[in-house]
């Protein structure tokens, strides 16, 4: 999900305003190795830490047919290790590895023959490949990467992958810059893809069992496969079972060489450093990566849709309706009204639907907006996720929702609401960027959206000049009734 993307960047925009554009500009150097690899480095001396951020353009929506869910797991696996961090002995560990796909592919090669296909070959075949993933894993500990950074007291350590973007970030003491430049350098240079069998069938494992927790991730996933007829951002993040049961490590390594080029990834540190000594670092460990051509983008986008969408999900989880408009990519226009929209309906308390569906008409228990769902980088969803409050049904929520939105398309915003959604925008991402690892964030978040971070200088000026009737504008061209899709989830019957 977009998740409010350009309202970060006002957040920031704000930032810059207030402290003197120029003076926070003094404390930012940017640079371009040789092979493409961009770096963003933003000097705060304040407390010794130093927040690292890594954007990889490449996300769910570049999956290949019949692989999808392979970015999210070489995501998965990111943190795994190296040929010498993670391994035991990496000669018997590379051996051991290789069993591993000669073994599936004698299975494949057994598959592929059909209805022809020997059932007893297929099971002894079968435990071939199971006893190989076994020995193999007994060779690597996946543990050690992410143990060596916790040592030296590595904070936040995460890894994510959304439908556009692959995130992985941490935080280290200021002491310990140069391990960060070591540790992420060598799983780029040397990627080993260890973890990998026993991280995909995590996520079949996840399907089949349905935790509750995934309930609602399992709802939207299927709401954005009725949204979307054409376009990748119909896939899950996480893939399509089948899909995901023949992902194997080749053609994982023919992703990581597609899409992690130096070109396709930006790099931002923010904290107590210095510029010039992180750029001498940066040569010194990044600079032998491989320069590689840029991956191609999507060309694929859904067909005008005929008339309005709708599916019935039956869910271990509660209630839900989602309902979504088409809208345009996050590099349009009007991108930066979508985003006041989202904070207008849903901010809140002080949010529309809030104040109209949970406190005066009482049919909803909770309510979200994203204003990219669930990606910008492409024609997207505009998205409504309402709880059913107890004793109300998911009518009750369309038909209350509906009045909202005919108020927007009819009536112009009063002032002060209006007013009050610009200061939130300023305001609640103020707060998120108080630190390191949120600034690290949204500058790099920045320059792999729109190639310079610099376009937040003009953020807050976009801001100041919505008015009530841009609002009401968009929102005529976005809740237009023939490019609706609702999905309602309904509790399995035990």
């Amino acid at each position: 999900m977009k998740a409010s993307y350009v309202a970060a960047g006002l957040g920031l925009a704000y930032i810059l305003y207030a402290q003197n554009v120029p003076d926070f500009e003094k404390r930012v150097t940017e640079f371009t190795l040789s092979n493409g690899l961009h770096f963003i480095v933003a000097e705060r001396h304040d407390w010794p830490v130093v927040s690292f951020h890594t954007v990889v353009k490449v996300g769910s929506v570049d999956d290949t047919p019949g692989e999808t869910g392979l970015a999210y797991l070489v995501e998965r696996v990111a943190f795994k290790g190296t040929e010498t961090v993670g391994t035991k002995d990496w000669p018997s560990e590379k051996k051991a590895l290789e069993t591993v796909e000669e073994a599936y592919d004698r299975l494949e090669a057994e598959r592929n023959k059909g209805p022809r296909a020997e059932e007893g070959r297929l099971l002894m075949l079968q435990m071939q490949v199971k006893m190989a993933i076994e020995h193999a894993q007994s060779t690597g500990d996946p543990q050690e990467y992410s143990r060596i950074l916790q040592e030296n007291g590595a904070s936040g350590l995460t890894a994510a992958t959304s439908a556009d973007n692959t995130d992985y970030h941490y935080s280290l003491p200021a002491n310990r810059v140069e391990l960060w430049f070591l540790m992420e350098s060598q799983r780029l240079l040397h990627p080993v893809f260890r973890g990998f069998y026993r991280e995909r069938q995590t996520v079949l494992d996840e399907y089949e069992v349905q935790p509750p927790g995934n309930a609602q991730r399992q709802f939207l996933a299927n709401f954005a496969a009725a949204a979307y007829a054409a376009e990748p951002y119909r896939n899950p993040t996480v893939g399509w079972p089948s899909d995901v049961a023949a992902l194997r490590i080749p053609a994982a390594k023919r992703f990581f060489d597609k899409y992690y080029t130096p070109g396709n990834m930006v790099m931002a540190i923010v904290g107590d450093v210095q510029a010039a000594e992180v750029r001498r670092l940066a040569e010194r460990y990044f600079g032998p990566l491989p320069a590689r051509p840029a991956p191609p983008p999507v060309h694929t986008v859904d067909p005008p849709q005929p008339g309005p969408k709708s599916a019935l999900v039956v869910s271990k989880g509660p209630g839900l309706l989602a309902v979504g408009f088409k809208r345009p990519d996050q590099y349009d226009r009007d991108d930066i009204i979508f985003d006041v929209l989202q904070i207008l309906l849903a901010n809140g308390r002080s949010g529309l639907l809030y104040k109209h569906l949970v406190q005066d008409r009482r049919v909803a228990a909770a309510a979200q907006v994203v204003s990219s769902f669930p990606g910008g980088r492409y024609p997207t969803l505009f998205t409504f996720l309402l709880t059913p409050a107890l004793g109300r049904t998911a009518d009750d929520n369309e038909r209350a929702l509906d009045e909202v939105l005919a108020r927007l398309m009819t009536q112009l915003l009063a002032p002060e609401e209006l007013a009050r959604a610009k200061a939130q925008a300023r305001a609640g991402v103020l707060r998120r960027l108080a630190d390191n690892a949120e600034l690290a964030r949204i500058l790099a978040d920045s320059y792999a959206a729109y190639g310079d971070w610099h376009k937040l200088y003009g953020s807050l000026n976009d801001l100041n000049a919505v008015t009530a009737a841009d609002v009401q504008r968009v929102a005529v061209r976005c809740f237009d009734p023939k490019s609706r899709t609702k999905a309602v989830a309904v509790r399995e019957i035990q």
